[in-house]
């Protein structure tokens, strides 16, 4: 199944723009689903139909999701109450009952994953649609399931949960209680769910299109994302310059702004014609779309084919007589001063500006110490030369 996922800076019109692709595919014959995260109704607002948290037919061949955040949250909250039972009850907590508890803010993104992986699972549709927050909050949404998946190996290691036969004798020589089964079996419970949700992320046929009004604002926009999605290894597919206003007005205050447009559409195509493929131009109605025959109305780009994953390949050489391995890391828009680079054992933190990962070296770079780095043309490539303590020797 193709999945699109549309973000950009607040106020750029992302969810107009995600409801009329959606439609457009199902106009042409496609089985189309599209998500939305909006605490309110914009998604509904802008199809002409309300949506919610059951699934809605809004035209033929489109339906219309906002899942409903409040129900999953309750859900689990509950559920982990009757598992902890025993700690509650020792601590003399009183139980939350249903109908005082309200979600917590991030709440919908959560829901909202669970639609994405619930989605990709069902195989019932042709292409899913996702409505994400502005850039920021996506780009964070979209790397949850990697962190969190790390988290959990880290606190409750499987190899410690094999050992759960030792772990009374374990709690008796440390004097303390060790974690009991239920943990390790919630933690095992999450890391599936994680894995599936980051699998529907990273799965070849998804990709990213970034929606933002050109300008100078939109200019800085397109810089961040560009970057913050290389780092995460998202495919990137189109760029859309939304609400462009026509060059022929004779209103000088509307030429001009029409003019600056024009200039940021023509630098978007030349600077990131390689990170972002196609750029493509939504006129201005002149009014909010609102309907069907609004969005109708609204040459947005075609599903399509997604292109070639983000590779970070390694690469060796030789440098003054030695061997020597280089990372290549694509980073399109980062800036040197913004850059910093700590090897934590066999991982490497990557910081670039507001933007941070933590990925597992390749195998063959975990004998290796880092001999150096540098940023050429948007390409971190990291020098790595081999350790002679762990590198195997040759005759």
């Amino acid at each position: 199944m193709r999945t699109i996922l549309f973000t950009g800076p607040g106020g750029s019109g992302r969810t107009t723009v995600a409801a009329a692709t959606a439609l457009e595919a199902a106009r042409r014959g496609s089985r189309v689903l599209v998500l939305s995260a909006d605490r309110t109704d914009s998604l509904g607002a802008v199809l002409g139909t309300p949506t919610g948290g059951t699934p809605t037919a809004a035209a033929p061949g489109l339906t219309a999701w906002r899942p409903d955040a409040t129900a999953g949250f309750r859900a689990d909250l509950l559920a982990f109450q009757d598992r902890a039972s025993t700690a509650l009850d020792l601590l003399g907590a009183a139980r939350l009952e249903a109908e005082e508890l309200s979600p917590l803010p991030g709440a919908e993104e959560l829901a909202l994953l669970r639609a994405l992986r619930d989605a990709s699972a069902a195989d019932a549709h042709d292409l899913l649609v996702v409505d994400l927050p502005p850039t920021p909050q996506a780009l964070a949404l979209l790397s949850l399931p990697e962190q969190l998946r790390r988290y959990l190996r880290r606190l409750l290691p499987a190899e410690r949960q094999a050992a759960r036969a030792l772990r009374p004798v374990l709690g008796r020589l440390a004097g303390v209680p060790m974690p009991a089964d239920w943990l390790y079996e919630t933690a095992g419970r999450w890391d599936v769910e994680l894995a599936a949700v980051q699998l529907a992320v990273e799965d070849p046929d998804t990709t990213v299109r970034l929606v933002a009004e050109p300008g100078p604002a939109g200019t800085d926009a397109v810089r961040a994302a560009a970057t913050g999605l290389a780092l995460r290894g998202l495919r990137a597919d189109a760029l859309i310059g939304n609400r462009v206003l026509p060059d022929t007005s004779h209103d000088a205050w509307q030429a001009g702004l029409a003019a600056q447009q024009r200039k940021a559409l023509d630098e978007w195509r030349d600077e990131w014609r390689d990170t972002w493929g196609r750029t493509y131009a939504v006129a201005h109605l002149g009014r909010d779309p609102r309907g069907p025959e609004d969005l109708a109305a609204l040459p947005v780009p075609g599903a399509g084919e997604a292109p070639e994953p983000v590779r970070w390949p390694v690469s060796e050489g030789d440098a003054d007589g030695g061997r020597v391995f280089v990372w290549h890391i694509p980073l399109p828009g980062a800036i040197r001063e913004e850059l910093d680079l700590v090897r934590r054992g066999d991982e490497l933190v990557v910081t670039v500006g507001a933007h941070r990962r933590i990925v597992a070296l390749p195998s063959a770079l975990r004998r290796c110490t880092v001999d150096g780095a540098s940023l050429r043309e948007g390409e971190l490539r990291v020098r790595f030369a081999p350790d002679p303590e762990l590198w195997p020797r040759t005759r």
